[in-house]
């Protein structure tokens, strides 16, 4: 079992919550990681890049000059791709479409909580008695990242209700917010340390036990 401490606002250890790492995998699992991350990190590119080949570039078929007797190379026409102006030989023409990649369902699920395993196995998930905040102010959500020592990058996963907590965090430089039922595998692997209340990290936890066990039955 991991004993995750809960923490008060002013930093001091008021609780702990037991989590049972077979809900979360079991096992920090790098391979699953790395291809959850590549797929995720893969579906967000635009696809947009274009170059036009030499069939594509406007201008004309023409020799520009003789074969033989001016001494110099051989050239044809000014769209050529060795031509200043001309096509490129091998021209970028793939869509998004062709860039995205995809996971069975069985597998995102289990990356998603093994992601969450493998900050809570390094010390990673600062967890909070709650973060209901009286003020929407930056300084507000700051102070309570320096009191459990957050000083690199950090995800805070919100309850989607939260928006005084969400409107506190929104400002802070090297931090992202995040509701928790959009959390994944791509978000917590880039940030260092995660920032979560005990409810909505609990209520996350069910929902995973809830689909680890949709996937036992299938």
């Amino acid at each position: 079992m991991i004993d995750l401490p809960i923490y008060s606002h002013d930093g001091k250890k008021v609780d702990s919550l037991k989590i049972d790492p077979v809900t979360l995998g079991g096992e920090v699992r790098f391979a699953l990681l790395k291809q959850a991350y590549v797929a995720v990190h893969l579906n967000q590119r635009q696809g947009s890049a274009r170059t036009k080949s030499r069939g594509s570039v406007h201008g004309s078929t023409r020799k520009i000059y003789k074969q033989k007797g001016t001494g110099g190379a051989r050239a044809g026409a000014v769209r050529s791709p060795i031509r200043k102006g001309g096509g490129v030989a091998f021209a970028k023409t793939r869509t998004r479409e062709d860039l995205r990649s995809s996971l069975p369902r069985k597998m995102r699920r289990l990356a998603n909580r093994n992601a969450l395993l493998a900050k809570l196995v390094d010390g990673e998930v600062k967890c909070f008695d709650h973060l209901n905040l009286a003020s929407g102010k930056t300084t507000v959500f700051a102070d309570l990242l320096t009191v459990v020592g957050i000083n690199r990058t950090c995800l805070i996963a919100l309850d989607p209700k939260n928006d005084v907590a969400r409107q506190s965090a929104a400002n802070l430089p090297y931090s992202s917010t995040i509701r928790v039922d959009q959390l994944n595998v791509f978000e917590l692997l880039n940030h260092r340390f995660l920032v979560i209340d005990r409810a909505t990290l609990v209520a996350f936890l069910d929902e995973s036990c809830f689909a680890n066990s949709e996937e036992v039955k299938s």
